[in-house]
């Protein structure tokens, strides 16, 4: 049920308002109060979460571009969260990693929709000004950036919207809060037009491909709703859009280059390799450029010049998949590139993997660390840490060029799909208190290299001893259509394992990542107006097919995790005790765990619910500090070798401290298997030695052991 509202302000200017009932609260889009001098603002609120959206565009269009000039730079305040920034300068920054994906989330969807002709820059600004910590600002931003560009004079294909499903408990739930994303199997953001999808991306624990699809029709309603909303303001206040700028020259001689070109091109396309397949096309284009060199001194002439070899490139491969299904490396549509696995390159890393698939190569690297190392997230979604990381390097010298080095947007993109494919999967602190940082390196790049990070991760992983609860494959889909104006889709063909040629000059990057048992991971973009359920559905289970090949070949190379980790890595022992322990454990001004700490070179972490968790270099430094704090907490053990200290000399024997107030006696026999004259040839007072508990007697009293303590340690 769609609701209005009109109000009047003082200067006669209309604020206009839409809204759509979700359960209890109300989805808001407004405009006419707030930044007029855009080309489009609207507000957006549900529950507590607010955003502000504009869109603006420069003043003069560009002749002859062949992509469109878009940014999305969406935006938090932490004021929004009622929070002041950490740190010493108490102001936001440069973007979050989390503020970098949801400028992707918008961009995706988005960007197919805009015009090449229109010619002008485009930046969408999406602010995050309140959030109720219960409903993720995304959606919000995504359903307001689509209203802010579908109700200006910006020409615009929209519009668009999103939402976020759930499984959780059997039912799926549109846009769930935080909580409910926790409890869930399945989480699952779409984008789409009213007529198809246009995104979508998410995670899940072993969801089947019928579950997604079931997800997808959910999602289906909910977009065309919030497209008529979008559709309603616009009849309130839109603009009459902007007159496109297309380019008015033409390309001299197009005709005759095309007649000697073509068979050339049809040969240059399917060379094998991809950097061959390059240079084969480069001499056909060189050969030709410098035939019409003079035409080509003229800039305009020489884009049209290069469009029309990148249009040549287009038809041959599209309509060789459509009419042949023959793709430029010889494949069928189906066919998956040779793939190899290799683990335990290099010598020090705690766990290392290269995954080869065609000419797409990545070595990835697994290091772990303790709870000191996890990643600690300051935002306004409030306080948090995660324990497992995975970051994704792409260098320019994986495709072969000369450029900068460093982490951008495709960087922070790539590497949380791989790590939302692979987090399902990852074991509980609890099984495994490690810290787990997972790198990939591209070596080299022709198609899907975040799926190459995620077969990578899992084989490095594995290596290192982490125990997955399963291995988990990734698997690029792609998409060629021909369609005419009553049905677009009137022929097409779903590829997979696709190039990175498939790619640039296909309709689809579908990326599927999964266990034999079902799907972990998956993110979709179109340059199309939309797909249709009937293709997802076959590039599911083309996809299945793909991923389950994938597993067979790097379970060859490892399927179980090592039966120990490196003995590089740190050694970590975890154990719990009585909450009203802590106290004797930590000891006054920390004395008691210092020392401990100090004495084996270990760090001890205690947490208020009895979790004490010990981190050492090595397994016998570790495995001391534990014995070390056992003694402290639980009471006297018989059979117990404790870290004790003298506290006094006598002639019969020694009274040893093995818990904070706790003694018992070594007698001097005790010292030794052969005699000796006296206790203090043996130890001193203060000094630390290692004693068993042979007794406790009716009264209390403890009876202690030296020998017995140091030949049970000489046998271990």
């Amino acid at each position: 049920m769609l609701f209005y509202l009109f109000i009047l302000g003082e200067n006669m200017n209309e604020i206009k308002r839409v809204s759509y009932k979700i359960g209890d609260e109300e989805l808001i889009l407004e405009t006419g109060l707030m930044a007029k001098q855009t080309n489009g603002t609207v507000y957006a609120q549900f529950g507590g979460s607010a955003i502000i959206a504009t869109v603006c565009a420069s003043g003069e269009a560009k002749e002859g571009l062949d992509y469109v000039p878009l940014t999305v730079d969406y935006n938090e305040k932490y004021y929004a969260a009622g929070k002041i920034p950490g740190g010493f300068i108490k102001r936001e920054g440069r973007p979050k990693d989390k503020e970098i994906l949801v400028s992707r989330l918008i961009d995706r969807p988005m960007r197919p929709l805009f015009d090449i002709a229109f010619g002008r820059d485009i930046q969408i600004v999406p602010t995050c000004v309140s959030t109720d910590q219960v409903n993720p600002p995304d959606i919000l931003s995504v359903i307001a950036s689509s209203a802010a560009v579908h109700i200006s004079d910006i020409p615009f294909n929209g519009p668009i919207a999103a939402v976020r499903v759930g499984y959780i408990d059997g039912e799926y739930v549109l846009n769930p809060t935080y909580e409910e994303i926790e409890k869930g199997d399945l989480e699952i953001v779409v984008a789409g037009t009213k007529d198809g999808f246009t995104m979508v991306e998410g995670g899940a624990n072993e969801v089947s491909e019928e579950l997604m699809l079931g997800a997808l029709a959910k999602a289906e309603e909910f977009i065309k709703v919030m497209c008529k909303l979008q559709d309603d303001l616009r009849e309130l206040v839109g603009k009459e859009k902007l007159p496109l700028a297309p380019l008015e020259v033409a390309l001299e001689n197009k005709e005759a280059m095309l007649s000697e070109a073509y068979a050339k091109m049809e040969t240059a396309c399917f060379v094998k390799g991809k950097m061959e397949r390059r240079e084969a096309i480069s001499k056909v284009k060189a050969a030709l450029k410098e035939k019409y060199a003079e035409q080509l001194e003229d800039e305009t002439q020489a884009k049209l010049f290069a469009s029309l070899f990148e249009e040549m490139e287009y038809k041959i491969l599209r309509k060789s998949i459509l009419d042949k299904s023959l793709r430029v490396d010889g494949r069928s549509p189906t066919d998956i590139r040779h793939i190899s696995c290799e683990i335990d390159l290099l010598p020090r890393p705690h766990g290392s993997a290269l995954f080869t698939r065609g000419e797409t190569q990545a070595l990835v690297v697994t290091t772990l660390g303790t709870s000191l190392d996890e990643q600690v997230y300051d935002d306004i979604d409030g306080d948090r840490s995660e324990n497992f990381i995975l970051h994704y390097n792409f260098p320019p010298y994986s495709v072969g060029e000369v450029g900068r080095m460093g982490t951008g947007r495709r960087e922070i993109g790539h590497g949380n799909l791989a790590r939302r494919s692979l987090e399902a999967m990852m074991p509980s602190r609890e099984e495994f208190p490690y810290t787990v940082r997972v790198v990939s390196e591209i070596m080299e790049s022709n198609g899907s290299s975040s799926m190459a990070s995620v077969c990578g991760g899992t084989l490095s992983m594995l290596a290192a001893g982490v125990p997955m609860k399963k291995p988990v494959a990734g698997i690029a889909m792609g998409l060629i259509t021909e369609g005419s104006a009553d049905n677009p889709y009137e022929r097409y063909a779903v590829l997979s394992d696709i190039l990175g040629e498939e790619d640039h000059l296909g309709d689809m990057d579908f990326k599927v990542a999964g266990t034999e048992d079902g799907i972990t991971g998956f993110q979709m973009d179109i340059k199309i107006a939309g797909v249709t359920t009937e293709i997802m559905t076959k590039a599911l289970s083309q996809a299945k097919d793909a991923r389950l090949h994938i597993l067979n070949i790097m379970n060859k190379t490892i399927s179980k995790p090592a039966s120990s980790i490196s003995k590089y890595a740190p050694k970590i022992e975890s154990m719990k005790i009585d909450v009203d322990k802590i106290g004797a454990l930590i000891g006054p001004g920390g004395k008691t765990v210092k020392g401990i700490s100090a004495l084996y070179g270990v760090t001890i972490n205690t947490d208020d619910d009895g979790t004490v968790t010990i981190y050492g270099k090595t397994a016998a430094a570790t495995e001391d500090a534990k014995r070390a704090v056992k003694g402290i907490v639980e009471d006297p053990e018989v059979g117990f070798i404790y870290n004790g200290t003298v506290k006094r000399i006598m002639d019969f024997g020694a009274f040893v401290e093995i818990l904070p107030g706790k003694e018992g006696l070594c007698h001097i026999s005790k010292f030794s298997r052969s005699k000796i004259n006296a206790v203090s040839d043996v130890v001193k007072e203060g000094q630390q030695i290692p004693v068993k508990l042979l007794e406790i007697d009716k009264m209390g009293r403890l009876n202690l052991s030296y020998i017995d303590a140091i030949e049970e340690q000489e046998k271990k």
